[in-house]
Parts: C-alpha cells; structure tokens; sequence
C-alpha cells in the first residue's frame, strides 16, 4: 500500500489554501466536482505525485462540518491508500468489520471509505487506479501542475490517540498490514509509513500531522513564520494540522 493522499478538513477553504500555496509551494488546486453532493467543496494540490486535500463544509450537517465542530478547529480528516488489489484490501477490511461508508467503481477508478468509528482516528480510504500512475481525485491532466521547487512528496500520516498500541493494532488488523513498536507505533508503507503517537493537545483523537519532503527546511520555515504558522515548538501548522518537513 502506498501514503497518495491526505486530506484536512478546513472551515475557511481559502484561507487554508493560501496558507498551504504560500508555505508548501505549490498551486493550481483541483476543486473536484465528485465531492460537491456531500455539501463540501474542495482544493486538491499535487505535493510530487502525492496530493494534499482540504475539504471545506458548504452547508450545515457535513460530516466534515461535525468534525470541526467534534475537534474544536480546522484538523486532520481521510488517509488515503493506494492499493494494488482492492478486492483483497476490501475483504480484509470487512472481515475486520469496518463497516463501508462510501464505495465507488468506475472503469479504472475504485474506493472504498471505512467508517471512522471502526477504525479510529480518521476515515481510511482504500483507493486503486489503472494505470497506477492515474490519480483521479487530481483532476484532469495534473501531471502538468507538479511543482517541486519547494515541496517534493508526502510520506507519512501522523494520528493522534488515547491508546497509540491499541489504534494501531486495529489499522494493522483492518489494511491486513503489520504494525511495529520501532521507538513508537507505525505502519510501514511503500515510500511511508502511518505513525500512532500520544494525544499531544485537548483535540482528542484524530489525524494531528503528516510528513512533507522539502528541498530547504529552513525556508519552508521562514514561508510559516511569516504567514504565523510556526507553533510554540517551532512546528509549521497548516489547517489546524502539523506538517513534519523532511529534508
């Protein structure tokens, strides 16, 4: 399985989008029409040949809407994997009992959401194209929008728990993949990995980070502290989230 895509949830769409063009370097985000019906809107930015999402609530009772409310802000949403054969990584899941919140097969396009509730921490969406270079939720043609001046690929996804062993344990048990104790809880992935770490604030469980590659540490900072998105640690936030940037 492979880390494609990660995706925020953020009240004021382009305000997060300002902030993840000016900090990360990238542009020409997709707005996908497919997410329309759910009552959101969206901004989808090609990091490399992985993409960064943030989904915004356009009327009232989203589900997206209800987690801003649930976690107190703008936050961490979906994990997105890209998978060889969805028919087995479907099976596992459901044999785990994650129950399917939302399935989609198209010629060349299929996903399947699982339930939050019987995962924990964020919807996993398992995702599989053909060609496996495709990317849908991109948008057409994204290929010509890569930029890697700044920002060159996303690498892993962060989720915040009560029981870091116990949440692991249960993604582990839902993808079919092994989860290991290697100086804190992590799933290895093809490129990546999914880290399950302690609550570090009062927002409760959730997706709290996720690992960006970057050509100048330094810079990617000053971007941040310019823009006030340099937290108390020194960390960059981006949508109510923290973004690790990996030289």
């Amino acid at each position: 399985m492979r880390l494609r895509q990660i995706a925020l949830v953020g009240a004021d769409l382009a305000a997060c989008s300002a902030d993840i063009e000016a900090v990360l370097g990238v542009h020409h985000p997709y707005d996908d029409p497919g997410v329309h019906k759910y009552g959101l809107k969206n901004a989808v930015y090609a990091v490399g040949h992985t993409f960064l999402e943030v989904v915004s609530p356009q009327q009232p009772g989203t589900t997206a809407g209800r987690l801003i409310d649930k976690r107190g802000g703008d936050g961490g949403y979906m994990v997105i994997l890209q998978v060889p054969d969805l028919a087995a990584a479907r099976e596992t899941a459901a044999e785990a009992g994650a129950r399917t919140v939302e399935q989609i097969d198209r010629p060349g396009v299929a996903a399947t959401h699982l339930h939050p509730r019987d995962t924990g921490g964020a919807i996993i969406s398992l995702d599989w194209m053909d060609p496996s270079e495709r990317w849908e939720w991109g948008g057409p043609g994204w290929e010509a929008n890569v930029r890697t001046d700044t920002s060159t690929a996303i690498i892993g996804a962060e989720l915040q728990a009560e029981d870091p062993a116990a949440m692991a344990a249960r993604w582990s048990q839902v993808l079919g993949l092994d989860a290991r104790d290697d100086n804190g809880w992590r799933i290895p992935l093809q490129g990546g990995e999914i880290r399950f770490v302690p609550l570090r604030d009062d927002r409760g469980e959730g997706l709290a980070g996720f690992d960006v590659v970057v050509n100048d540490v330094a810079a990617v900072k000053e971007a941040a502290e310019a823009r006030s998105l340099l937290d108390a640690d020194g960390e960059v936030t981006l949508c109510g989230t923290r973004v690790y940037l990996v030289g």
